[in-house]
């Protein structure tokens, strides 16, 4: 047997299976498997049917069936995996740099499908009672988001945990989709220990009436990633690629370490491609061990995370978070957008600028620098994800316009010329196998001494066979089949 494949598999109590299950009836849930997911082809039928009329966002179980690369927001249902190329006119780079869209995931961002991860697994195997206890969701946006809106799907009450200077827009709709409490933690995204250190004064208040799904610690994130995020890289590539075009590099915002871990999918099928982590230049934590806050919501650092698989990233890259807001602010004002035809940028290429969030904006940024860096051309194509669209920071742009005055075309090319265009190659730096160590090391501080978790299981993260294991087909197959037999319990698949 693998070394560590027992860690992931799930152990059942069948008395809390049967409260979970009660609940599923009562509220008509139908969970979908991993493969389903992946591959919507597999969907039931009868199940498609009662998604198609649905919107993208509504509170009605069918839309777990949602939680995918592939909604087609024109029929209802499924296609090819939702991207975006820009085109050199507006990068400034000869490679092809590619993102891949996560608007159109119910909630408007992939996050809802990493959430969806680190709760299933728990659910169908009775680890977490759906019934008594609360999902704790500790965040620095989207991802509390997400599990608000999975727990909204069960008719289970859920605690959102994210930092104060977040977007309004997020604490809006938490309250909006019935998060039963919201607490906002003092600081900025890059606040992270504040979250934590709300999540244990909830558990010694609460004890075992609570649930924490850290997104920092939960393996279900990365295998998420891996399996959906990565195979969705895959498939465009294939789609899109020439005859001499390679697969350079998945590029991602470390953030809470799982969308990174498509990266590791992409070189397990590429071993030549490049896995670059991303952060804020203002807290360069990976660059330089280095503290500080910063605006580019979602991307959490001040630490490494748990679940961050630092023994294959190749590159770190930090981007000024100024860089990214100035050319937010290009992207979504009619001004920016008319500046950006004059330079030769087709109309459909600047429709979908607003698919991207200031944390798209800074992939972006970034794949930009690591094709500079590695000297990348025509051939190579470059994969990274927009985490969320321009809707959740539509305020931003107000406080944006007070700071810097109206938008005009002189601003906005002079911002693009500077910022998008005139991005360099500084402040990246290039892994080698000590950096690496070094940066696995530095978990030590957080996980260990702060989190309760033990040197041998760092030891365990360093070792390659524990992310071979927690990767691996069996893993997935075995929480699908714990689905499978959960929508057999309940019934509701069946009766359809």
């Amino acid at each position: 047997m693998p070394k560590y494949l027992s860690k992931f598999k799930l152990h059942v109590n069948d008395e809390v299976i049967k409260n979970t299950v009660n609940r599923a009836k009562e509220r008509n849930v139908v969970i979908p498997t991993f493969a389903q997911q992946k591959n919507p082809a597999l969907i039931p039928e009868k199940i498609k049917q009662q998604v198609k009329p649905l919107g993208l966002w509504d509170v009605n179980p069918r839309n777990l069936f949602r939680i995918s690369w592939k909604n087609d927001v024109k029929t209802g249902l499924y296609g090819d995996v939702n991207y975006v190329e820009l085109p050199s006119e507006l990068t400034g780079v000869k490679a092809r740099i590619i993102g891949l869209v996560g608007k159109y995931f119910p909630t408007g961002a992939h996050k809802v499908g990493a959430a969806f991860s680190c709760l299933v697994p728990r659910l169908v195997s009775g680890e977490f009672d759906p019934t008594k206890q609360k999902a704790v969701w500790p965040s620095t946006g989207n991802y509390c988001r997400g599990g608000a809106y999975d727990c909204a799907l069960l008719g289970s009450p859920a605690i959102a945990i994210l930092p104060q200077d977040m977007s309004p827009e997020r604490f809006a709709w938490l309250k909006e989709i019935g998060t039963s409490e919201i607490f906002a933690t003092p600081g900025c995204e890059s606040n992270v220990k504040e979250i934590y250190d709300k999540c244990w004064e909830l558990i010694k208040e609460r004890g075992n009436n609570i649930v924490i799904f850290n997104q920092f610690a939960e393996i279900g994130n990365p295998i998420w990633h891996y399996n959906l995020t990565g195979n969705a890289a895959l498939e465009v590539f294939e789609k899109v690629k020439g005859p001499r075009s390679r697969m350079a590099a998945w590029v991602s915002a470390t953030g809470s370490a799982g969308t990174i871990a498509a990266g590791d999918r992409i070189k397990h099928v590429h071993p030549h491609a490049r896995i670059v982590a991303s952060e804020a230049l203002q807290c360069p934590t990976l660059l330089n061990c280095g503290f500080g806050g910063h605006r580019i919501e979602g991307i959490g650092d001040k630490h490494v995370p748990w679940i961050h698989n630092t023994r294959n990233t190749d590159t770190v890259v930090a981007v000024d978070d100024e860089n990214c807001m100035r050319l937010f602010r290009v992207f979504n004002t009619p001004e920016g957008q008319a500046m950006l035809k004059n330079a030769g940028v087709k109309a459909e290429v600047i429709e979908k600028l607003s698919l991207m969030g200031i944390s798209g904006v800074s992939n972006v940024l970034s794949a930009v620098k690591t094709a500079k860096f590695y000297e990348m051309d025509e051939n190579d194509i470059l994969f990274t994800c927009l985490t969320d669209s321009a809707e959740m920071y539509q305020s931003r742009l107000g406080e944006l316009e007070h700071q810097h005055g109206k938008m005009c075309n002189g601003r906005a090319l002079a911002d693009f010329e500077r910022f998008m265009l005139g991005e360099g190659s500084q402040n990246m730096m290039e892994l080698n196998y000590h950096d690496r160590k070094r940066l696995h090391n530095f978990k030590y501080y957080t996980w260990v001494e702060q989190q309760g978790k033990t040197v041998e299981e760092l030891n365990e993260l360093w070792d390659p066979e524990f992310w071979e294991d927690a990767f691996s087909e069996e893993v997935i197959k075995h929480w699908d089949e714990m689905i499978n037999a959960f929508n057999e319990k309940t019934g509701v698949l069946k009766n359809l």
